[in-house]
């Protein structure tokens, strides 16, 4: 692995895994989780992508507010250490990746550019 999954930190907000837990039950699919990770694209070459998956045996693993959530070890080194928060807000609502890597982020909030 490229990333230590001893040392791998990634969390949650309620309010967003309440949101995961809504649509996965909307959805019908009890069994999925939450799946990070990052493409390349974006305004700021890279941008980030939210599905919902089975876990696979290399991935990243973190449990919290009833929610799990798997990152790809590829995509754990540029997103360790981020938070998955819901916002609501007047220019519009969903998740958005506080990433401490990041050293420019896009306005839209879905788009960075890593340290």
């Amino acid at each position: 692995m490229l990333h230590s999954p001893d040392t791998f930190k990634l969390s949650i907000t309620e309010k967003a895994a309440e949101k995961v837990k809504a649509a996965i039950e909307k959805q019908g699919k009890s069994d999925a989780a939450l799946r990070v990770y990052v493409a390349g694209g974006g305004c700021s070459g890279f941008q980030y992508g939210l599905a919902f998956d089975k876990q696979n045996g290399d991935d990243h693993v973190i449990e919290a507010h009833g929610v799990k959530v798997l990152v790809d070890d590829q995509s754990a080194q540029y997103v360790d250490g981020s938070e998955i928060d819901y916002v609501e807000s007047v220019m519009g609502e969903g998740f958005m990746v506080n990433n401490p890597n990041a050293t420019e982020t896009c306005g839209c909030g879905h788009s960075f550019k890593p340290k």
